[in-house]
């Protein structure tokens, strides 16, 4: 079908007038959405984990990357851009150095870098290490199962040039050093990977000291759920626990005794924590908080994002089979059901449509399954 000129000029005319609306009233959106921001400051809030704190910063990791923010919150400093994961975020004691856990040249290994940016400097090649903290004499503690016989991590010592001391431990994960006399206060095996709440099962973690020369001795075995993560301050051996039901930060004397709540969480558990001079950073939920141990006060730390959220924009999936977590056939073997991307489906053997069994954007699925009628599903 052809169009006059005289039509062609309309049209052209109510473009230019529709582009010159869009001009005229999107830096009018943008203003309102600019005053919004200010007033509100939701736009650019993120899920933050693994906070590390030393004097007026904290590092902590979003969007894969690290960051570093003040202890009061702000505008957070992008540090790392790779796009793997980096992760675990641990600083020295002058709060100049961070080390950390990423993988820029496939596995993961640690690396440090200077809290105001730079080149990331490897300092493992081990396989899978992860960062502990610094040692009283500002050696680096990595965990590794490099030198163990059995899949078991230990802890090592690295001075600057890469030289190494094991912990005479046969099982070590986490650990803090008490700066004073040297204890170190560990746990034998990392958090167990079930993520289960209240577990009290046979990888329940507890909190160990052990003094350099005698055997370790078991600080927490009287409670058989979980007390990971261990910090010291002021004679005080600090931790995560759920026995109130949630994790959160716990306290003891150096022989396990007068144990205290220190924080109260009552919904989302405690995911990681780091100490600072009687200052406990930790991650509960999508945030950060701030626990001041003379006080007792705890609060959110207000932390604004500069980013572009690119993990939010909608991406097509070329290739759905690439996400699929399980897979189930029916009794009759006439169909099976799917989970991909937390989304559960079922597909005909031959001919018939794919109908979305479970599309809650709000919730996960997993592990779907027919029962044995074959007409009802079954999903986590």
């Amino acid at each position: 079908m052809q169009i006059s000129f005289a039509r062609r000029k309309f049209l052209l005319s109510v473009a230019i007038a529709a582009g010159l609306l869009v001009l005229i009233v999107l830096p009018m959106r943008a203003a309102d959405g600019q005053t919004q921001t200010a007033s509100v400051g939701t736009i650019h809030r993120g899920y933050y984990t693994d906070p590390a704190i030393r004097g007026e910063n904290i590092v902590f990791t979003s969007e894969g990357d690290l960051w570093v923010v003040g202890v009061n919150g702000g505008v957070a400093r992008r540090l790392t851009s790779n796009p793997g994961t980096e992760a675990g975020a641990v600083l020295s004691a002058d709060g100049k150095t961070v080390a950390f856990s990423a993988n820029f040249e496939g596995p993961n290994e640690v690396y440090t870098m200077p809290v105001n940016g730079g080149m990331p400097q490897r300092r493992t090649w081990d396989g899978d290490s992860q960062p502990q903290g610094f040692a009283p004499d500002g050696r680096l503690m990595i965990s590794t199962s490099r030198y163990a016989t059995l899949p078991e991590t230990q802890l090592v010592l690295v001075n600057d040039v890469g030289a190494r001391e094991i912990v005479p431990l046969a099982q070590a994960a986490e650990g803090a050093y008490s700066p004073d006399d040297h204890n170190l206060f560990f746990t034998r095996w990392f958090k167990q990977p079930s993520v289960t709440k209240r577990y009290k099962g046979g990888t329940a973690e507890n909190i160990w000291k052990f003094d350099g020369k005698n055997e370790a001795v078991a600080l927490t075995g009287d409670y058989e759920g979980a007390s990971t993560q261990p910090m010291f301050w002021s004679k005080r051996v600090y931790f995560l626990s759920d026995r109130d039901g949630v994790m959160n930060v716990y306290s003891m004397d150096e022989d396990g005794h007068g144990v205290k709540q220190e924080s109260h969480q009552k919904e989302f558990d405690i995911a990681s924590a780091a100490m600072d001079d009687g200052r406990i950073a930790y991650s509960s939920g999508a945030d950060l908080w701030l626990l001041d141990l003379k006080t007792g006060k705890e609060q959110v730390i207000p932390i604004t994002l500069t980013s572009d959220f690119e993990q939010l924009r909608e991406h097509w999936v070329k290739k759905p089979s690439d996400y699929l977590t399980a897979v189930h056939i029916a009794p009759d073997g006439g169909s099976a059901v799917f989970t991909a991307r937390g989304e559960v489906f079922t597909l005909p053997l031959r001919n018939g449509r794919i109908i979305k069994v479970a599309a809650n954007s709000a919730v996960r699925y997993r592990e779907a399954r027919f029962l044995p009628d074959g007409k009802s599903i079954l999903a986590m």
